[in-house]
């Protein structure tokens, strides 16, 4: 690809989008479709899918999910890897009206049948398994009457199971079944008015209207939907393809996964602008990943810092061909300053991008300049990211905007002083699915989103990370919920306190710590067996990236309060690594 400035390419971008004009997904994808139908969209090793195929493919979907009797405005629940048929969903899904609901394929049971029941789903579409994960196993004991009877007096809005055969083993015995419907069923269900149906929809649809919940951890003990709009997504998506500068047909690969807005917003719909392609990988594997560069001309590598630090290893260990690389983006995660060098020296990209944002802020709304000296990637987490033709004008350009206040008063606090970074614009969520408290609890009295980070700001609205006021963590860039696994170590009848903080890994950017106060009653001497039976109920009934890396016992008075009795997290963390560096 032809080298340009940064600042030309987001010229060209506006100049093809102008004027911006809102959208669903759908209408999304179908625009994409008419400018560059015949372009690979989504490849893989085994099929390369054009966008008119794609939007085929959808429509067919769509169709089936109407006959399925699903309304616009209903809740369609996702469990799918990066296979192409999640791609599929998600634009069939918008064609209809109805709102996606992308669940973390690596729950297991009780954190599914919550997913489930609090997010009001009408329809699950699940694969039958993935890697070790037997989501047939798991609908067994949460929904013992699943394939007769859905979601039964359990989940009670839930009226239809689809199951999503893997790609890999023979189909016939999904197939042949009468007691389970499968994706392509529901796509043979397709008739001429179900596809008139979905035409009239597609055009009638309201860009304003909710097109995902996306369940992100919080620190109130439960999962919370995070509501997104058609247009939320699709601005920010272009804010992204903006900020990077992307070219035509620009390619990225990726493992994360498109439940999470990353993988989702910042690849699968950005490169859209371009007529570009997605690379999407099942699971992260440094040599797929560099193998992929070669063999697709991949012109981007979108990763965490964990996993960036796995694909340094693997290119220095193994020769690959990775001339066809433009950008890397490295982001959602704490990284040293080191790796910029390390990256440009292994990888030698033309540009480098990072970002900062959460799942209630669509996506990344400070990101780096391609342009700008490596010193901003080192040591800054990127300015308010500008949106071109699709930002705010009222926010001089992005779609969101920040400050800091303080941690205590809530007040302002003056450039470069440390405090709590809120942020609003209409990047930014409405709040969180049926969970009124916590919405009101996220915002401040004026209307901005607390985001739970310690920040600073310069004059050129910089912002640079210092610290977390928040509890949750990402590990491998997978947000915990503290308070979830809280709630699940006080069920042991040793345990009187559970507090559990992420601390920096190296490989993992974080892991999780759970500080244990134990009941009075229980022998001190016997702690190493309490902490492997508290690992392995972890292990039991969570997600393997919520399974705490150690276990601290200590007594209650240790522990760091405020006034009002609450545990101080970012102080228990300094407790923590105090403890583990004398082990």
């Amino acid at each position: 690809m032809a080298t340009t400035h940064p600042a030309q390419r987001r010229e060209a971008l506006d100049a093809i989008h102008s004027p911006w004009k809102t959208r669903t997904l759908a209408q999304h994808l179908d625009l994409a479709a008419d400018r560059w139908g015949s372009n690979p969209f989504v490849i893989t090793d085994n099929h390369t899918y054009t966008y008119d195929e794609m939007a085929d493919w959808s429509g067919r979907l769509a169709a089936g999910l109407i006959e399925l009797g699903i309304a616009p405005g209903e809740h369609v629940g996702v469990v799918m890897a990066n296979y192409p048929e999640f791609v599929a969903l998600k634009f069939a899904i918008s064609r209809i009206g109805a709102v996606s609901v992308p669940i973390n394929f690596l729950l297991k049971d009780r954190e599914l049948a919550y997913v489930l029941t609090q997010s009001d789903v009408v329809a699950l579409i699940t694969m039958d398994k993935f890697r070790d994960n037997d989501y047939l196993g798991i609908l067994d004991r949460i929904l013992p009457h699943w394939q007769h009877d859905a979601g039964g007096s359990s989940v009670p809005n839930l009226r239809n199971i689809v199951v999503s055969p893997d790609p890999s083993q023979r189909k016939e015995a999904l197939l042949d079944s009468p007691s389970w419907q499968t994706l392509h069923d529901v796509e043979a269900l397709a008739s001429e008015a179900s596809r008139a149906r979905v035409s009239e929809l597609a055009l009638s649809a309201d860009p304003t209207s909710n097109s995902d919940i996306l369940y992100t951890s919080g620190t109130t003990g439960q999962s919370k939907g995070v509501l997104l709009t058609h247009n939320m997504v699709t601005r920010t998506a272009y804010a992204s393809a903006y900020a990077r500068g992307l070219k035509p047909g620009h390619r990225v690969v990726f493992s994360l996964p498109m439940y999470h807005v990353f993988g989702y917003i910042e690849c699968l719909l950005a490169v859209m602008y371009v007529g570009g392609a997605v690379v999407p990988k099942l699971a992260f594997d440094p040599a797929e990943i560099l193998s992929a560069v070669a063999n697709h001309q991949v012109h981007e590598i979108a990763c965490v810092p964990t996993m960036t630090i796995a694909l340094l290893a693997e290119a220095r260990a193994n020769p690959y061909d990775l001339s066809t690389i433009s950008i890397m983006y490295s982001s959602g995660g704490p990284s040293a300053p080191s790796m910029v060098d390390e990256i440009r020296e292994v990888f030698a990209p033309e540009e480098m991008v990072a970002g900062y944002g959460q799942t209630e802020t669509t996506a990344a709304m400070t990101s780096n300049l391609p342009e700008f000296s490596d010193d901003y990637l080192k040591y800054k987490n990127g300015t308010f990211r500008q949106a071109g033709i699709a930002g705010d004008p009222n926010l001089d350009g992005a779609l969101a905007i920040y400050k800091v206040i303080d941690i205590v008063t809530g007040a302002d606090v003056a450039r470069g002083e440390s405090g709590e970074l809120v942020v609003r614009g209409p990047a930014v969520t409405a709040g969180y699915y049926n969970k009124p408290e916590e919405t009101t609890a996220a915002f401040t009295p004026d209307g901005w989103l607390h985001t739970g980070d310690l920040g600073v700001m310069d004059t050129e609205n910089y912002v640079t990370l210092v610290g977390r006021l928040k509890e949750t963590y990402r590990c491998g860039g997978e947000m915990v919920m503290p308070k979830e696994v809280e709630n699940l170590l006080v069920e042991h009848p040793a345990v009187n306190q559970a507090h559990v903080v992420g601390i920096p890994h190296p490989r993992m950017g974080e892991v999780g710590c759970a500080v244990i106060v134990i009941e009075p009653n229980v022998d001190r001497a016997n702690n190493q067996g309490l902490s492997q039976e508290l690992l392995d109920l972890c292990t039991k009934e969570l997600a393997r990236f919520k399974v705490p890396a150690h276990v601290l016992f200590v007594a209650a008075h240790e522990l760091p309060l405020t006034v009002t009795g609450r545990v101080q997290k970012f102080r228990l963390v300094e407790l923590v690594l105090g403890r583990l560096a004398q082990n």
